[in-house]
């Protein structure tokens, strides 16, 4: 036979108190008398009694329940991620309901199951935030903050690496090393984080004259990386270097040139894009743009837990420097560099 499960009714009978005086030592601890709180306290502690955190809850109106919402968990950098936000908001007390999107958008169900659980917040790091689901967020008083990218023209919450600026500093650092033929393999183009690394990246060849160079989509995925380099070496035979727009894009890149025979860096140089944990394994040893996740991670929950508790409505942006990170699949063709 299964054991009963203890509620508050039988903490509050053994402790001598109503259920209502048991609620309040769980919630806020306000207006109980020390006598009870601790009789209440040494019942629940005899009975083995676990408050229900989302119950509890729904009666005080703060679940300390926080969305995140997902899509490319294939992509390691969005599983690093996931595990900073975890530690940096169970060390504040809050607990999580992770929603893995499989849309690029989100979906009704999955808007409806976070106002469902009572979430004070969400954070969404890779799917993309429709004026339908921002309505729908607004109406339910959940604060919601982009992690990775915004939105142009909308007044969204959104913390990101300066993406721009890192896209120019890659090309410089491959233009200073001697690489004049390069190619590009981005991210899907509806995204903040693919346009501003290809804006800035085009910027510094344009800068010295050169307008063109070679392009293939990738889809921020291993098989986009792998097939895209594919196909640009069946096209081109004189590439010198291949920006990919994230680092599993370039380890599927670092592998499709190897299946051509090609020598990383002595054939052809690529460079990636966050510094995953991967990056640093012998078999790829990437130089990369490092993005700052910690300091991304930190401030993301910062912004969104003062809308929640301190009732700031003004929409925060902030953006945070990266640095690259110098490993083995970049050649120096120049034997000299000047970068920094």
């Amino acid at each position: 036979m299964d054991k009963k499960k203890v509620t508050a009714l039988d903490v509050a009978k053994l402790a001598g108190v109503s259920q209502p005086t048991v609620s309040r030592v769980f919630s806020s601890g306000m207006n109980v008398k020390e006598s009870k709180r601790e009789r209440v306290l040494a019942a629940a502690k005899q009975l083995g009694y676990q408050p229900n955190a989302l119950a509890r809850g729904l009666t005080t109106r703060k679940t300390k329940m926080i969305g995140i919402v997902m899509r490319e968990v294939q992509n390691p950098f969005y599983p690093e991620v996931l595990e900073k936000l975890y530690e940096q908001l169970s060390e504040k007390g809050y607990h999580i309901i992770f929603i893995s999107s499989i849309n690029n958008q989100i979906q009704e169900k999955e808007i409806r199951q976070l106002i469902e659980y009572s979430v004070e917040g969400v954070i969404i790091t890779d799917a993309l935030l429709s004026s339908n689901a921002a309505e729908r967020f607004v109406q339910n008083d959940i604060k919601v903050v982009l992690f990775n990218r915004y939105i142009q023209g909308e007044n969204y919450n959104a913390v990101f690496c300066d993406n721009y600026s890192a896209g120019y500093q890659i090309g410089r650092y491959l233009l200073n090393k001697g690489h004049r033929k390069v190619a590009f393999i981005s991210g899907p183009l509806d995204t903040s984080t693919t346009i501003d690394r290809k804006n800035g990246f085009e910027k510094a060849f344009h800068e010295i004259g050169i307008v063109d160079y070679y392009f293939e989509l990738g889809n921020y995925s291993y098989d986009g990386g792998f097939q895209a380099t594919f196909r640009l070496l069946d096209q081109y035979n004189d590439i010198d270097a291949i920006f990919c727009g994230n680092d599993i894009t370039a380890f599927g890149a670092i592998d499709a040139a190897r299946g051509k025979g090609l020598l990383i860096p002595d054939d052809i140089s690529i460079i990636g894009f966050d510094d995953v944990k991967m990056s640093q394994w012998v078999n790829y040893s990437l130089t990369t743009w490092k993005q700052p996740i910690v300091e991304m991670v930190k401030n993301t929950i910062e912004i969104l837990l003062n809308q929640i508790n301190e009732g700031i409505d003004a929409p925060q942006v902030k953006t945070l420097k990266g640095e690259l990170i110098e490993r083995n699949t970049v050649l120096n063709r120049n034997n000299s560099s000047n970068y920094f």
